[in-house]
């Protein structure tokens, strides 16, 4: 059960805490090459897991779980530090809670724990990752802050649409 992959996705979860501590102590550079680091984890964890055919059922829960705490942990790091809006962060975590909230009624209802990302959430992540990244490198570089405002409005409005799309499609499955 605890393979190359899933150590992987378990390295990531520990990481999180690290960002977070870093860049409190605004140590952005190392704070951004860890963040970097734990995105070159995640993409190897599912390239190896694939690969190798070391999907497992603790994967499937750890990998998508990774990928929240370090985004969480991350936004609500920038939103104390003042790099993001408020509102940003409490529609990012409002999302994640009514989807895991949504996942749990789906569960409990039809006994069904497959959960398959959308194109929409998958593009989500991507830009929240993306809004992540551009705010860290606007710390390092004037240039790239110029981007970040229209980013965040960005990623706001996929991540409500995205939320929009997971509560259809779970509706959809409770109708069935």
């Amino acid at each position: 059960m605890l393979n190359l992959a899933n150590s992987l996705t378990i390295l990531r979860i520990f990481m999180t805490p690290v960002i977070s501590i870093l860049l409190v102590y605004k140590w952005w550079r190392v704070g951004l090459a860890i963040f970097l680091l734990a995105g070159v984890t995640d993409a190897l964890d599912g390239f190896i897991a694939r690969s190798r055919a070391q999907r497992t059922e603790l994967g499937t829960i750890l990998d998508p779980l990774a990928d929240k705490l370090l985004l969480s942990a991350t936004f609500v790091t920038l939103v104390y530090l003042h790099q993001i809006p408020q509102w940003l962060f409490i529609i990012v975590v409002s999302r994640d809670v009514i989807l895991i909230g949504g996942f749990l009624v789906v569960y409990v209802a039809t006994g069904k724990t497959t959960v398959s990302v959308s194109k929409m959430g998958k593009l989500t992540t991507g830009l929240q990752v993306a809004t992540v990244l551009t705010t860290l490198l606007a710390r390092l570089s004037s240039g790239i802050g110029s981007f970040l405002p229209g980013l965040i409005y960005l990623t706001a409005a996929v991540t409500i649409a995205s939320g929009f799309d997971y509560v259809r499609r779970g509706a959809r499955a409770l109708s069935r």
